[in-house]
C-alpha cells in the first residue's frame, strides 16, 4: 500500500505475518533488481546496512541463483571497529550474505586501518571512487531514535550529513548515541540508488517509522524519504 506524505516524501509499505516471510520477499525483490542491473550494464553495486535486523534477509538472498560474480557489495555504514569485532558490520555479512552462492561476489569494506575515522573516510572516497556508481540497491535500516545509516539525530554536523548535494562517497560520524565513530555513505550517494528499501521489524520500529513521518520534527530518516527522487519500499514485519 502506498501513502504519500503532504510535503512529498513518498514510500510503499509491505507489511508481512513474519520475519521469515519478510526475509523472503526482499531476498526476491532485491535479487530481482540486481538481475536487471546486470542484463543492462553487466555489473551491479548493492549496499547493505549491519545490525542484527538483517541476518535472515542475508541469509535468504545469499542463497538466490543469481550471477554472483558480477555483483559488488558495499556496505551503508560501518562502525570505527576491524572486521573481527563482534560489532562490525563487515563481520556480519561476510558471516551471513557472503555465503552460498554468494561467495563469488566482491566485497569493499568501508573499514580499515587508519589514524582517525576523518583519515578513514578520506581513504575510503578515494578508494571507492573506482566503483561502477550509482547504487543499483541499497537497503537500510532504522534504529528507534530515527536514525538510518550511521545519520543519528545527535551527530555532530548532521546538516553536513543530510545534504542531498554532497559530492562526498563517504562521510566520518560522531555522535555519544552511536558508541563509537562511524563511517557512512552520503544521502546523496544513498538516495541516488535505483531501488532502495528500508527492511524495519518490530512494533517499536513501525512506532518510530510513523512518527517520523507524520508532521514534527525531523527524524534522519525521513530526510531520506524526502531527498529520494521514487518511494522508498518498506518492508516490515512485527
Amino acid at each position: 500500500m502506498a501513502r504519500e506524505q503532504l510535503n512529498g516524501a513518498a514510500y510503499n509499505w509491505h507489511a508481512f505475518s513474519g520475519r521469515p516471510e519478510l526475509a523472503t520477499a526482499l531476498a526476491g525483490r532485491v535479487a530481482d533488481r540486481l538481475s536487471k542491473a546486470i542484463a543492462e550494464r553487466a555489473t551491479a553495486l548493492l549496499a547493505v546496512s549491519g545490525g542484527t535486523t538483517p541476518a535472515k534477509f542475508f541469509a535468504a538472498l545469499s542463497a538466490t541463483p543469481i550471477a554472483w560474480d558480477k555483483v559488488i557489495v558495499t556496505l551503508v555504514d560501518e562502525r570505527f571497529v576491524p572486521a573481527s569485532s563482534p560489532r562490525s558490520n563487515a563481520g556480519l555479512v561476510a558471516a551471513n550474505l557472503l555465503q552460498n552462492a554468494a561467495k563469488a561476489a566482491r566485497f569493499v569494506p568501508l573499514y580499515h586501518e587508519a589514524v582517525g575515522i576523518e583519515d578513514a573516510a578520506a581513504s575510503d572516497d578515494a578508494a571507492l571512487l573506482s566503483l561502477p556508481w550509482p547504487l543499483d540497491v541499497v537497503v537500510l535500516g532504522m534504529g528507534p531514535d530515527g536514525h538510518t545509516a550511521s545519520f543519528f539525530p545527535d551527530a555532530d554536523d548532521l546538516p553536513k550529513l543530510l545534504d542531498p548535494a554532497s559530492d562526498r562517497i563517504v562521510l566520518p560520524v560522531h555522535a555519544a548515541s552511536a558508541g563509537e565513530p562511524r563511517l557512512t555513505l552520503s544521502l546523496a550517494r544513498i538516495v541516488d540508488a535505483g531501488f532502495i528499501a528500508l527492511h524495519i521489524e518490530g512494533e517499536d520500529k513501525r512506532t518510530a517509522f510513523d512518527g517520523a513521518v507524520a508532521p514534527g520534527p525531523r527524524k534522519p530518516i525521513r530526510a531520506v524519504l524526502d531527498a529520494a527522487p521514487k518511494p522508498v519500499e518498506v518492508f516490515w514485519a512485527p
